[in-house]
Formats: structure tokens, C-alpha cells, sequence
């Protein structure tokens, strides 16, 4: 076997695996959406969609901590450094960080969800859950971390099973909670909270192999050190809270074109998105420690080949999930839409088929910015994680739904991204002066995975 064909190995079985991981992860909004609207009907919907971004928020946050140390961790490594130190550094911020939504959740959950636009009859429904996924704060960060240790540490396999596995916990412990036993909103948190404690149990199995490397060296949590690590993670956390970010603002606009049950039907866009933003961050995730392996030996050739991997099995996805949600738009709204509302699943229908175009661009910025952090590049990852996930997108949504209305906010994240991927490809040819410099790299990759795709003309 030569060494492309080892490289594609490896690639596909990393990337394979943590998508499948990665959808288990978003599978616990995705649950509590499908279980919630059999349950508290068009308002449940609504109130899941208004505390999404305090969610968002959560895991930006786990993520960057998760990303940045782990990145950190595997760069150093290699190169010879002392790099036990960053697990235990990155969970001790968890629990540091965790601090002010165990506060929040404690004292000030119904003013959360009336702060995010929720009227009485949606804070009634929300305060409940908002409560208790903020009480279990540690957990969602301390299972992101450990998962992405694990991961880097060569077990793709187990981070795989154990994110699998605490998703089916929530999904039937969902039911559970929901329906023989009568918990609402409540028992749709509960379920979604406990969650990562499975998965930490699990991905904890990994200290008990042989293979395993990873030492839990403890070292007093330092700020310099939090910087240290935030400058490689925060396009994680910007990620992370992109959709977050686009969801509060889309909610505020959609509240005053269409009301609550605008909000509803775009909790169904949304939650269904995060399924999708999901598949693509596990195409990211998954080739991130072959892109930091390759790099810190100079593998310049194969760092290439990796991301000409990542960037066109973005693509292919994009497009059989544009065609898919194109084809299935109605009976997948129909699943979210226990009322049987015609409004709600006019505005659903409409949405979906809109808003997911945004993804045939979207899988190429997520593939491309988690190049940029799996090189060090860190400025330049930076950049394009705020264009996509703060400064397009708001301007996009705000400009497009003063002129088009509900269509222009649908819309609004297709043109954010399209204008991150412009910028990025653009950004990153006008940089590639220096043939193996990591924006060299991105450049001569995204030329040769275009002439793949649109091959051209004789």
C-alpha cells in the first residue's frame, strides 16, 4: 500500500467516524425538538429555539477550550515538548467557566428566556428547561474535552461509540421522561443533561489501554496559559456559537415578521441544521490530527492531500443535502409539526429549501477554517470564523430581511456564507507567495479540488 492510499485510509476512517460522532452530539437538540413537539406542541418548539444560543454558547465555549488544548497538545507533542499538562488545564477551565450559567440557571432562568423575546406563555414552557441544561454546564464541556483528547490520541473508534451512546441515552431517556412519567420540558433537559456523563464514562475507557498516552498532569489553571490555548481554539468557539449567534438574530427578526410561530418553524430549520453544520464539523474534526501530524513533520504534500479530501467530501455532502431537503422538505416539517399547523409548515417547507442551499458553501468554509487551526494558523482562522459566524451573517440577515422579508432571512445565510468562501479563497491566493506556507497550501488545494469539480473547458 503507498503512502496516498494510506493517507486516504486514515482520512476516511477519522473523518467517517467522528461525522457519526458529531451527529450524535447534535442529535440531543435534535431529539428533544422531535419529542418536545409531540408533546408541548408549536410553543415548545418556540422556547427550544429561543435558549438555543445560551446552548450555543456553552458548547463555543467547550469547544474552545476542547480544540485549542488538544491542538496544542498534539502540535507539542510532536515536537518534543512537555504537553501532559493541557487536559487537565482545559477541564479545570470547564469547571472555572461553568461558574456563571450554574448561577444563571439557579436564579434567573425565566429572565433568560424572556431576555432571548420569549412571551409569558413561552417562558412559562422554557424557564424549566433552560434551568436544568444550565445546572449540568461542566458536563457538556468536560465531554467535548475529553472527547477531542481521546480523539487525538488516536482512538477515533471509542469517542465515536461513546458519543453514540450517550445520544441514544437522551433520545430514550427522552421518552422516558417525557411521556410514561409525565416531565415535559423538564424531563427533556434532564435527559439532554445527562447525556455527556455517559459519554465521559466511556471516552474515560481510554485511559485503561494499552495504546492510551494521555496523562492527567495537574497544573494550577492559569490565564496565560488559557490565552495560550484560546488562540488555536477560538475558531472553534466561533464555530460553535455561529449558529447560536445566527439564531438569536434570525429569532429577533422573525418574531416581528411572523410571530411566534415564525420562530417555531424556524426551530425546525434551525435544529435540523445543527444535524447538518454537525456532518460537516466532523469532516473538519476528523482530519484535524492528520492535517497537525502532517504539519509538524513537514509534510507539506500530505497536508495538501488532506485538505483536497476534507474540502471535496464537503462539497459532495453539500450537494446530496441540498438535493435531499429539496425533495423531503415536507414530510421532514411534518414530523416537527404535531398541530398540524398550515402556517408553521408553509413557513418550514419555505425555510428548509432555502436556508440549506447556504451549505454547498458553509462545508467549505468548516473544512477550510479547521485546516487553518490544524496548521497553528491561527490569525487566519480567526478572520474567517468571525466573517462567517458573526460579522456576514448578522449584516446578511438584518440587510435581506428588511428588503425580502421571511425569504430574505432564509436566504440570509446562504449570502453570509457565500461571502466567507469568496473571501476566504480569494484571501488565501492573493497570501500563497511561499509554495509551502499554510496559506500556499489552501490555495494550490482549493485550485485543484475546483478543476475536480467544475473540470474545465477545452
Amino acid at each position: 500500500m503507498n503512502k496516498h492510499s494510506t493517507v486516504r485510509k486514515q482520512f476516511f476512517r477519522y473523518v467517517s467516524q467522528n461525522i457519526l460522532g458529531m451527529i450524535g452530539v447534535s442529535a440531543y437538540i435534535l431529539a428533544d425538538t422531535f419529542f418536545i413537539a409531540q408533546a408541548q406542541g408549536a410553543d415548545g418548539i418556540a422556547a427550544l429555539n429561543l435558549v438555543l444560543p445560551v446552548y450555543s454558547l456553552i458548547f463555543a465555549l467547550g469547544a474552545m477550550l476542547a480544540t485549542g488544548a488538544a491542538t496544542r497538545f498534539a502540535l507539542e507533542r510532536r515536537e518534543g515538548k512537555h504537553a501532559d499538562g493541557y487536559l487537565a488545564e482545559a477541564l479545570a477551565w470547564a469547571g472555572i467557566l461553568s461558574v456563571p450559567f450554574i448561577l444563571l440557571g439557579i436564579f434567573s432562568a425565566e429572565g433568560i428566556v424572556r431576555l432571548l423575546g420569549g412571551e409569558p406563555d413561552i417562558v412559562t414552557v422554557g424557564a424549566p428547561y433552560t434551568r436544568i441544561f444550565l445546572l449540568f454546564t461542566p458536563f457538556f464541556m468536560c465531554n467535548y474535552i475529553l472527547r477531542s483528547f481521546v480523539l487525538n490520541d488516536g482512538d477515533p473508534s471509542l469517542a465515536m461509540t461513546a458519543t453514540m451512546a450517550s445520544s441514544l441515552f437522551n433520545i430514550v431517556m427522552d421518552w422516558v421522561l417525557m411521556f410514561p412519567l409525565g416531565m415535559g420540558m423538564a424531563g427533556a433537559a434532564l435527559a439532554t443533561a445527562a447525556s455527556p456523563i455517559v459519554g465521559m464514562g466511556i471516552n474515560a475507557l481510554h485511559f485503561r489501554k494499552k495504546t492510551n498516552t494521555l496523562r492527567f498532569r495537574w497544573h494550577k489553571p492559569t490565564f496565560k496559559l488559557l490565552a495560550h490555548v484560546s488562540a488555536v481554539g477560538v475558531s472553534g468557539f466561533i464555530g460553535e456559537i455561529a449558529g447560536g449567534m445566527t439564531t438569536m438574530v434570525l429569532n429577533f427578526l422573525i418574531l416581528g415578521l411572523s410571530g411566534s410561530i415564525g420562530v417555531a418553524a424556524y426551530g425546525v430549520v434551525a435544529n435540523v441544521a445543527i444535524v447538518a453544520t454537525a456532518i460537516f464539523s466532523g469532516i473538519s474534526q476528523g482530519s484535524q490530527p492528520l492535517l497537525s501530524d502532517a504539519y509538524s513533520r513537514g509534510e507539506t504534500g500530505q497536508v495538501r492531500q488532506v485538505l483536497m479530501m476534507s474540502i471535496l467530501t464537503a462539497l459532495t455532502l453539500s450537494v446530496l443535502m441540498i438535493v435531499c431537503f429539496e425533495v423531503f422538505a415536507e414530510p421532514l416539517v411534518a414530523v416537527f409539526n404535531s398541530e398540524h399547523d398550515p402556517v408553521m409548515a408553509d413557513l418550514a417547507c419555505q425555510g428548509m429549501r432555502l436556508y440549506f442551499l447556504g451549505y454547498l458553501f458553509a462545508g467549505f468554509n468548516i473544512a477550510g477554517t479547521g485546516y487553518l487551526s490544524a496548521v497553528g494558523a491561527a490569525k487566519w482562522a480567526m478572520i474567517t470564523s468571525i466573517l462567517r459566524g458573526v460579522a456576514a451573517i448578522v449584516l446578511c440577515a438584518l440587510v435581506m430581511a428588511a428588503l425580502f422579508g421571511m425569504t430574505g432571512v432564509w436566504l440570509a445565510f446562504c449570502a453570509a456564507e457565500a461571502i466567507t468562501a469568496g473571501g476566504m479563497a480569494g484571501g488565501e491566493e492573493k497570501k500563497a507567495d511561499f509554495k509551502n506556507s499554510s496559506a500556499g497550501v489552501m490555495a494550490v488545494a482549493m485550485k485543484k479540488t475546483a478543476i475536480v469539480i467544475i473540470p474545465r473547458k477545452n
